[in-house]
């Protein structure tokens, strides 16, 4: 990162990540100093990374998920996550609808980077969602989507595919594109993320 030991962002980076996400320049501030607080390094490790995550779900297990999350962002498989990794990871898994997000939800769902996802790939992201949403809560989910794996059919079943069939990175975008259920069945309810976060950085 180049200035991962000092107290203060650089100005290119503070500008790239403003530019990339939806901080403004006092959140990625205050996000930066909690960073380097908790990761003096100036890179998370993935245990580091699945603490900071568990702390916005203090009443369900978020480790599964955010193991997953950690996955799809570590693009060199080096183990860590330096802090521009870090915060472009925070503002693709909360919420929003665009190209970059869903490339971001198939490698987050394609659990072998093997270009495709099969059904047992989206139950294991499912049911790593599944720990996040606490029990009162899952006492609320629709009849047909309260397991994970009732919610893997009912997503497989939107994409149109059978048991045995893999999705492409094209047809995974385009039908969550044109299907705001999809989108809602793919991802943790993203509105307690934004509330934490929001809470995370006042």
């Amino acid at each position: 990162m180049g200035n991962s030991k000092s107290g203060a962002l650089s100005k290119e980076l503070l500008e790239d990540l403003k530019l990339n996400t939806k901080y403004t320049e006092q959140e990625l501030s205050a996000w930066y100093q909690s960073f380097l607080k908790e990761c003096p390094t100036g890179r998370v490790t993935e245990a580091q990374f699945q603490k900071i995550y568990s702390s916005f779900f203090p009443d369900a297990d978020p480790k599964a998920y955010a193991q997953h999350v950690f996955r799809s962002f570590d693009a060199n498989s080096d183990g860590t996550l330096d802090f521009k990794e870090f915060i472009i990871a925070l503002h693709l898994t909360s919420s929003g609808k665009t190209i970059h997000k869903l490339e971001w939800a198939f490698s987050l769902y394609d659990v072998d980077g093997n270009g495709t996802i099969n059904k047992s790939e989206v139950l294991q992201i499912v049911t790593a969602i599944f720990k996040m949403i606490n029990s009162e809560d899952q006492k609320s989910l629709a009849e047909d989507e309260n397991t994970p794996e009732k919610r893997t059919d009912k997503i497989w079943e939107y994409f149109g595919k059978k048991e045995n069939d893999k999705l492409s990175e094209g047809e995974f975008i385009q039908g969550t594109m044109e299907n705001d259920e999809i989108l809602r069945l793919i991802q943790f309810e993203p509105q307690k993320v934004k509330e934490q976060l929001k809470k995370r950085n006042q």
